[in-house]
């Protein structure tokens, strides 16, 4: 049987979905209440980073070694892909000797051309274009705190990057409205704005965006790669820092997210990112418990 890929929100089916999200919420309270479980005790994770990180590493590590498995951090100078191995080759090679592997880098063809040559099943742990597992952490947070996320309303504030683009697979797959307030020239990916059809809103003013919405999610204005563009962007992304006064505009319960790592004083204020309707520290754990519920679904279904 083919192995089950987890490159996009849109590989896995709404109903699973949401099992795994419930499930997520079920693993952090054995976790909390000290139970041990360990359904992939001899299974071995490949973690490949091509980009740096904090959260994607320590959550995939942490929550393999609590499932009872074994993760093998991977750079590109402990590979010969920084050599210039083939995808193909090193997919074929480390997919006959690992159970699972998660994969972060920059071009998302270079994840599809691993998992389509992966005997294994492959997670996307972020590429340019998409960061599904920060969405699975996202959707457990605001299931933990307002429940079902259906027919609500939700607001993306800056670049149309690849948080945007997964927060509109989200709107797809779980059927809430999404506003993106991006600057003109920095929009998400038309190609999904299309295929999310009227979930999906475009809009230049954040407050309009803000108005009665239910959550209110931002990200860095300059990703990993674009630091050059840093300065430019400050300029063209001033208008669309999440403030007080643009969550003011929400509902009364609206909550704030960020993906981290945040600047304070650039896409969010001070005031908002620590303030009472932040859950930023909430949804940064629940990457390792989403991801539990992920590595687990992928390797014990039959």
């Amino acid at each position: 049987m083919a192995p089950r890929h987890f490159l996009s929100l849109l590989d896995l089916t709404p109903d699973e979905l949401r099992q795994i999200i419930h499930r997520a919420i079920k693993l952090k309270a054995m976790q909390q209440a000290g139970e041990i479980f360990e359904p992939l005790k001899n299974k071995v994770l490949a973690m490949l980073f091509e980009k740096s990180s904090t959260r994607t590493r320590v959550s995939f590590e942490a929550g393999m070694s609590q499932l009872g498995g074994h993760a093998m951090f991977l750079s590109p100078r402990d590979t010969q892909l920084g050599r210039g191995e083939p995808i193909e080759d090193t997919a074929r090679v480390l997919s006959s000797m690992v159970d699972i592997i998660m994969v972060r880098t920059f071009e998302h063809e270079t994840i599809e051309r691993l998992a389509e040559y992966s005997s294994v099943p492959v997670i996307n742990g972020l590429t340019d274009w998409l960061h599904p597992c920060q969405l699975l952490a996202d959707m457990q947070t605001w299931t933990e705190h307002r429940g079902d996320i259906q027919g609500r309303t939700v607001t993306y504030i800056g670049d149309g990057n690849n948080m945007c683009n997964s927060y509109i697979n989200a709107a797809n797959q779980l059927d809430f409205n999404l506003r993106c307030a991006c600057p003109e020239g920095y929009d998400p990916d038309p190609e999904l704005i299309i295929a999310a059809g009227d979930k999906v809103t475009i809009l230049r003013d954040p407050r309009e965006a803000c108005i009665n919405t239910d959550l209110i999610v931002t990200d860095v204005w300059a990703s990993m790669g674009q630091e050059d563009e840093q300065k430019q962007r400050e300029k063209i992304f001033a208008p669309y820092q999440v403030t007080q006064e643009l969550l003011d505009l929400a509902n009364d319960d609206a909550l704030f997210m960020h993906c981290l790592p945040a600047h304070r004083g650039e896409e969010v204020s001070a005031e908002v990112m620590d303030g009472p309707k932040s859950v930023v520290w909430d949804e940064a754990e629940n990457r390792l418990h989403a991801q539990k519920a992920l590595l687990e679904f992928l390797l014990t279904q039959s």
